[in-house]
């Protein structure tokens, strides 16, 4: 999915994390559920909320915000987990939005006020705002080699 690239009609599941609006592929997504209880986890990395257990299954929850270069900030009854499909992760978000249609991805503006743009497939403009559109395998797949390159002492 690159920016500029016409997609047809495809759904995203929208979110808030501080004032920005992002959508993920809602074919990327699992489920969405309310904040369950969350074990941390000591001496991991500060975007690592913690793990969860989902009907058995263990769940590591990543501050979406934290990962994104913003501050982490209070847990409230708005925040929701989104939940990947073929990976034990949680996207920790603020709050959950409506599915929003799209057939167009544009390229991000240059004046994006964000850190993570590696993470960032373009936008989708909107009426009143610019739904940011993520790209959770480009995250995850930071993630990891991230891990790796510490356990290799990297």
């Amino acid at each position: 999915m690159a920016a500029g690239e016409c997609l047809g009609k495809i759904q995203f599941v929208s979110f808030r994390i501080n004032d920005h609006l992002m959508g993920i592929d809602i074919l990327k997504v699992r489920e969405v559920n309310l904040l369950l209880d969350i074990t941390p986890v000591p001496h991991s990395r500060d975007y690592i909320r913690g793990l969860i257990n989902l009907r058995g299954q263990t769940v590591t929850v990543f501050d979406l915000g934290v990962k994104l270069g913003m501050a982490s900030h209070q847990i409230t009854d708005t925040t929701h987990n989104i939940i990947l499909k073929g990976d034990d992760v949680g996207l920790l978000v603020d709050s959950i939005g409506d599915v929003i249609e799209a057939s167009k991805i544009e390229p991000p503006p240059a004046n994006i006020d964000l850190s993570g743009l590696n993470y960032v497939a373009g936008v989708v403009p909107l009426e009143q705002e610019l739904m940011i559109v993520l790209v959770p395998e480009r995250l995850l797949n930071d993630t990891l080699a991230n891990s790796e390159g510490e356990e290799t002492g990297s």
